[in-house]
């Protein structure tokens, strides 16, 4: 890392034996607009995110919408092990806190992130009830929501946004696709526009919005994922998690797979590095990029995985590809 009279950073990178000097808009030596970095920025500090199971449901599932969930769903196979609803949600903080101690002994601040299924479905009431006992444990200073476009409202957008006065908050939304031909075959039972009106509306609110899509799924080509970038970089986001499709057992998708298999463009390991890599290059640089894979115990697979690479071993590759094809987040972006 080199400083110029301006004290700008910038980049030195050595390719194919020429030199080159990057700078890059998020002024760090990556290749992409890091989460870890972006928080260490905000908080000047690592922060971790503890998952709870405070016991909500999907109005897919209970019959509001629809029943079933959606296809690839089961909620076992990222959920840690003290994320139990039976316990309280001060419980599965303490217990969450001791079991990331052991892996990040630096963080000191944490994020109570409500994950399992959609955490704004239940009355305002409720919802405040269980949001301040997280934010009433001393070491939490924010809360990531988990939550679908279709169960937010004014009411809670005004509730977050008092609460973002005095702590963190981000709603993550589950885009997962940009097409509704594939969101309906997911049993999803939401549109896209739907999604890019909760977006909007909570960025309105000057909350910060988080969001999730998938790769893989049945239907799409490798053109029309590609062209999600465009899509998406229209949006005002603020964070963003890729994940490969992976065909999880106990599911919906898991049948249909297994009678279906040709109507799944799922990826190779390559294949997904080298798709990633190129689809970062097109997308918007202001979006701060969470996570590029998704990772489950192997117990739970019931298709093709990429045997025993480690989500670290990926982020290597990804950053390899992106650095042998000269690509950085944003570089083709307009």
């Amino acid at each position: 890392m080199l400083k110029l009279k301006s004290g700008k950073r910038i980049k030195k990178l050595s390719i194919f034996g020429q030199l080159f000097f990057m700078n890059y808009p998020w002024k760090d030596n990556r290749r992409f607009n890091s989460y870890a970095e972006y928080f260490r920025k905000e908080f000047g500090e690592r922060v971790q995110k503890v998952s709870i199971d405070a016991g909500f449901t999907c109005p897919n599932r209970d019959g509001t919408q629809g029943t079933g969930g959606c296809t690839y769903c089961n909620n076992d196979a990222f959920n840690p092990s003290y994320c139990i609803p039976r316990k309280s949600v001060s419980q599965q903080i303490e217990e969450g806190i001791e079991f990331h101690k052991k892996r990040y002994r630096r963080a000191k601040k944490y994020l109570a992130y409500f994950q399992a299924y959609s955490n704004t479905y239940a009355s305002l009431s409720e919802l405040q009830k269980i949001y301040k006992e997280a934010l009433d444990y001393p070491q939490v200073v924010g809360i990531v929501i988990g939550t679908r476009p279709d169960v937010i409202d004014e009411e809670k957008l005004r509730y977050f946004r008092e609460i973002s006065k005095t702590h963190y908050v981000i709603i993550e939304y589950g885009i997962e696709s940009c097409y509704n031909k594939t969101l309906e075959r997911i049993n999803r039972k939401h549109t896209f526009e739907q999604t890019t009106e909760a977006i909007n509306k909570t960025h309105e609110h000057g909350i910060h919005v988080g969001s999730h899509i998938i790769f893989g799924l049945p239907g799409e080509s490798r053109e029309e994922m590609m062209k999600e970038a465009e899509i998406l970089s229209r949006l005002p986001l603020t964070t963003i998690k890729f994940h490969q499709l992976q065909i999880i057992k106990g599911t919906q998708m898991a049948n249909d797979f297994a009678l279906n298999p040709e109507e799944y463009n799922l990826f190779s390991l390559d294949d997904y590095v080298n798709f990633i890599a190129r689809f970062v290059g097109n997308l918007n640089p202001e979006f701060i990029i969470e996570r590029f894979t998704s990772e489950v115990p192997p117990r739970f697979l019931a298709g093709p995985g990429w045997g025993s690479v480690r989500t670290d071993k990926l982020m290597d590759l990804i950053e390899n590809k992106m650095l042998e094809l000269d690509i950085w987040q944003g570089k083709n972006y307009t």
